[in-house]
């Protein structure tokens, strides 16, 4: 049987700029999915999402078999991760936009 973790990352964040998720240990899992689901919608506003790794859970860089995703602030967005090494964050920064959209961010891993 595979198996699999489902881990709410962050509860409910107000983007005010850009915000790093903290670092999540993925070494034993084979794919990934981050979601984000906008609680508090921002119609209008772009947001920016970029999947970032790291070998040590300190130095981080953008995926490089990942371009940035875009949502206009509203719904729910599915990012699929392949790849990676040991350790994965979410970077959300919001581009445009006056109000501040608040955040739901899930992680699902499976081995």
């Amino acid at each position: 049987m595979r198996q699999s973790q489902s881990a709410v990352i962050e509860r409910g964040v107000d983007l005010e700029g850009i915000h790093e998720t903290e670092p999540f240990e993925v070494a034993w899992a084979g794919e990934a999915r981050w979601y984000v689901q906008f609680l508090r919608p921002a119609p209008g506003s772009q947001v920016e999402f970029r999947v970032q790794i790291s070998p040590d859970g300190l130095t981080w860089i953008d995926h490089e078999g990942i371009a940035p995703s875009t949502s206009e602030a509203v719904g729910l967005l599915s990012i699929p991760v392949t790849g990676f090494g040991h350790w994965l964050r979410l970077r959300s920064e919001q581009k445009s936009g006056d109000e501040a959209p608040m955040l739901r961010i899930y992680l699902e891993l499976k081995e």
